[in-house]
């Protein structure tokens, strides 16, 4: 039945996805076509990680299985209570917003179902972490865990379903990371702009400077749907000679790409001759006023696109590895960007998914308990390490955007060191010995 639903659910979003993908590579031929490409495939995939969780869950024994129950009961009622604190909370602080626009319902639909890929990427960590405390935790005070080793069963064994679990999480975890929970944020952002201003933008105030021409631009607001054609919004274009020295001045209200004869349209136009000279008086010339402009303006022998021009108004943090492969790959030889914070971005799209396995080996060790002694200190502490795991992230990114890590082990730096306390905490607690009263043992009384 999960095979069913997931290829009806596949079969009705991968077209629309390849539509998309060709539409985005019509208009920006210098993005990487295989990155692109591979969008509905993942999205395929997405649909199918349920059906291959339920395919798991059938192999197994019934011990194994009444394990995955009892961990997707407590992960289940976990999540959805972080997703209705969520909502209450988002709700609250945009109804306002919503209630400005012409069709609040329709933009306040958008907007949750656009954040859904962000919200679970961000919050499912935690929802394991809750699950994984309140099932073993649960099992433990009914004394399941004791009875289970005794049948010859280790506690490795035990959570080896659970992990597997965790690991299927992060493949979904990972095909939202593709593209389209990194994309949730700034579509969000253009949903409340539009719902209180009437525009959609994606990015404001833009200034790129094409090298070859020598044309420097300032683009107010680039439209979301920029490379389907929506016109680019309170243009300011300045030419330069090859020694630096101002040309000519312009200023547009509107300017548009026509994807299939690569002319700019611009429209509500008003230019100024700059060039240097000298009056007859030997004093400077003052700036020259161009008259009678065709309405519109139609320019053909440009080369920029809007793709070049947004590259430097684009968000690393708002970039699935599609966009961020094609940014790097288009800016390998520049000098003005941020490739770190590029590089170290699309490393970890990969690396963050890796972090529900390593919230399954912290919890487990944590929340499985012996005794009726350290039950609350294995949680305490459990949520005391997890957090510092997810924060540590920040700060991990954050040295690998501005250059004291490289990028790669800036990614998956957190990742590293969890898994290597958790196999520490799991070896304490195959050998019987205690957790939480080692880690009291190294703070100062």
């Amino acid at each position: 039945m999960l095979t069913a639903l997931g290829l009806l659910v596949a079969g009705f979003l991968a077209p629309k996805e390849a539509a998309e993908v060709q539409d985005h590579l019509t208009g920006f031929p210098d993005s990487d076509a295989t990155a692109h490409l591979l969008r509905p495939t993942v999205l395929c995939a997405l649909c199918l990680v349920p059906a291959l969780a339920a395919f798991y869950y059938g192999m197994m024994r019934k011990l194994d299985q009444y394990m995955i129950r009892q961990f997707l009961n407590g992960f289940t009622l976990s999540f959805t209570v972080l997703l209705a604190i969520w909502f209450i909370s988002d709700l609250t602080n945009h109804m306002d917003d919503f209630a400005e626009s012409s069709d609040p319902f329709g933009i306040m639909g958008s907007y949750y179902l656009a954040a859904f890929p962000r919200f679970f990427v961000d919050y499912a960590p935690y929802g394991l972490l809750l699950g994984m405390l309140y099932s073993l935790g649960k099992l433990s005070r009914g004394q399941e865990i004791v009875s289970m080793i005794q049948t010859g069963r280790g506690v490795a064994r035990l959570i080896f379903p659970l992990l597997v679990m965790g690991g299927m999480m992060g493949l979904i975890c990972l095909g939202f990371n593709y593209r389209w929970a990194p994309a949730a944020l700034g579509y969000q952002d253009a949903l409340i702009e539009q719902a209180k201003d009437g525009s959609f933008s994606k990015a404001r105030n833009v200034v790129y400077l094409a090298q070859d021409s020598k044309r420097l631009w300032l683009v107010g607001s680039f439209p979301y749907d920029y490379h389907r054609g929506e016109s680019l919004q309170n243009v300011i274009i300045r030419s330069f000679s090859p020694e630096g020295k101002p040309e000519w001045r312009m200023e547009a209200k509107t300017a548009q790409w026509d994807r299939e004869t690569h002319h700019w349209t611009f429209r509500g136009v008003e230019r100024w001759d700059l060039m240097a000279g000298k009056n007859d008086d030997g004093r400077g010339r003052s700036p020259r006023f161009v008259k009678d402009l065709p309405e519109p303006l139609v320019v053909q022998e440009w080369s920029e696109t809007p793709w070049q021009l947004i590259k430097p108004g684009l968000r690393a943090e708002q970039l699935g590895i599609p966009g961020l492969y094609s940014w790097l790959v288009q800016n390998r030889s520049s000098e003005w960007g941020n490739k770190r914070r590029f590089l170290t971005q699309w490393h970890y799209r990969w690396a963050q998914p890796g972090i529900c396995i390593s919230i399954i080996l912290l919890a487990a060790p944590l929340g499985i308990v012996f005794s009726h002694r350290g039950k609350a200190g294995g949680i305490a502490l459990a949520v005391f390490l997890c957090i510092g795991m997810l924060f540590s992230s920040t700060v991990f990114l954050a040295l690998g955007e501005s250059g004291y890590l490289p990028p790669f082990w800036a990614a998956w730096g957190t990742n590293v060191l969890a898994t290597a306390l958790a196999l520490v905490l799991i070896q304490r607690r195959l050998v019987g010995r205690p957790i939480y009263q080692t880690f009291r043992r190294l703070l100062p009384c």
